[in-house]
């Protein structure tokens, strides 16, 4: 008989979650994590901390008080590591309290040290002190998440040159620094550094930043951004990054050279999958470490499941609980309604947020699909008077014929809050026409909706009457 009914590997959002999912189903439940990553990646040097890091940011800077109250406003002048490190370690703490009690209350056993597989079904776990053990599983979900990927040409010195990881042990705020990368995470921290003071360079090799968002939105962040004196270098790569003394040098192939005391690189993810021995279980993962899955979230061995980052894109903590729910219940065949499909929210955490759920113009277009734009400003509502947020915006893409809601593009103070009204309207099939009709709380940044309702429609039925 197997030590335990299904076995986790990992426990961040997905692992977490399938773990209780399975002990929900009384099935005998352990989670296999190392002593200082209990959280996984998400509440140690992922999601929590760096947002905890922005929210610190916002506070001490006095950032968005600013147009109330003047350019120069600042809640503290000397704003130190000490100051942005307090708050952060607190949640960090925080959480971790929080799903160690969640999964205790479930009886889900937690197994401390370093998971590798002895054969499909048997797990060998190292602790810290170098002891071992093995356990045996029926079923067995991998949740091990994915570390940032280094190039082997960089020196990472965790002080000057630094991945997305090592950024929140530093030890000072850099007056200058360079970020290698202009995806999520690079323009996240670009944009927090910038509120801080610090003056920031983005390389990024394609032509544009976030490529997946709607272009409207983005150059509408790159404008925020560029207020904050951040400067971009599109289509530039690095060619090395030389070190000197407390600062650097990072030279680009073109010939550009730009010192700051700090680098950061952002050049994606890597699988945490090599001390795994995936070969044993009869498993493999590509050059990015990442495991391919069916719709299910199985592997090709069938009691061997993957979620979470390790699994790729969206590489969302979100998405990945809802992927290792999924998993757990599939695993012991107890029924999920419906697939994961389109409308599963993105959300980028920069300075300030952007979010949206559905399809993009260029997306609808290429496919050509019919559609009328709506677009709320938040200068046209009191609630964004109020907040002093005269930037933000809600788009709203409305399928031209049957007035269906097609994608929700939010950008600005909430935008990560305010996309689920839109993707619960999605959710359920609805129209603008209930939008539109609805009644939202005033003053409210929710009220973006039915202005955006209203420019659409109005739009729409100036068609209508040329066409009559």
């Amino acid at each position: 008989m197997d030590d335990y009914d299904l076995l986790v590997i990992g426990s961040g959002p997905g692992g977490q979650k399938a773990a209780i999912a399975g002990a929900k189903l009384g099935k005998r439940t352990a989670v296999i994590e190392k002593r200082h990553m209990v959280g996984g990646v998400c509440i140690n040097t992922g999601t929590i901390p760096s947002k905890t890091l922005r929210e610190a940011i916002l506070y001490l800077t006095g950032l968005n008080q600013r147009e109330m109250y003047g350019a120069s406003y600042r809640l503290k002048n000397d704003i130190t590591v000490g100051d942005l490190s307090a708050r952060t370690q607190h949640v960090i703490g925080r959480e971790i309290d929080v799903i160690r009690a969640q999964l205790a209350r479930n009886r889900v056993e937690m197994l401390l040290g370093e998971a590798r597989f002895v054969d499909r079904h048997t797990v060998a776990v190292t602790a810290a002190d170098g002891s071992m053990r093995t356990v045996s599983a029926g079923r067995i979900v991998l949740a091990v998440g994915t570390r940032p990927a280094r190039p082997e040409s960089v020196a990472f010195d965790g002080r000057t040159i630094v991945d997305s990881d090592q950024i929140l042990q530093m030890d000072r705020i850099p007056s200058s620094m360079v970020v290698v990368g202009a995806g999520v995470i690079g323009i996240e921290y670009a944009s927090m550094f910038a509120a801080l003071g610090t003056k920031v360079t983005v390389v990024e090799r394609r032509e544009r930043m976030l490529d997946f968002c709607d272009l409207e939105i983005v150059e509408a962040l790159k404008y925020q951004l560029r207020d904050l004196a951040v400067t971009f270098r599109f289509r530039e790569t690095v060619d090395r990054v030389e070190r000197h003394d407390s600062t650097t040098l990072t030279v680009l192939e073109s010939g550009k050279r730009i010192p700051a005391d700090m680098v950061m690189y952002s050049a994606g993810r890597q699988g945490v999958t090599d001390p795994l021995d995936l070969a044993c279980a009869g498993l493999e993962a590509d050059d990015r470490g990442r495991i391919k899955v069916d719709e299910h979230f199985r592997t090709q061995v069938s009691h061997v499941y993957a979620v979470g980052d390790v699994i790729g894109f969206p590489a969302l903590a979100a998405t990945s609980m809802e992927q290792g729910r999924r998993a757990a219940y599939h695993a012991f065949d107890e029924p999920v309604v419906g697939t994961l499909g389109e409308l599963q929210p993105i959300g980028i955490y920069a300075i300030p947020e952007i979010s949206y759920v559905g399809r993009t113009e260029d997306e609808l277009t290429q496919d050509n699909v019919p559609f009328e734009v709506g677009i709320s400003r938040y200068r046209e509502l009191a609630r964004g008077a109020i907040l002093g947020d005269s930037y933000g915006m809600l788009k709203l893409l409305v399928h031209a014929e049957d007035r269906t809601l097609l994608g929700v593009h939010v950008f600005g103070t909430g935008a990560t809050e305010l996309v689920h009204i839109g993707q619960t309207v999605m959710g359920c099939g609805g129209t603008i026409d209930y939008l539109v009709d609805t009644v939202f709380n005033y003053p409210t940044l929710a009220e973006s909706y039915k202005v955006a309702a209203l420019d659409a429609m109005n739009k729409m039925r100036a068609v209508e009457r040329f066409l009559d």
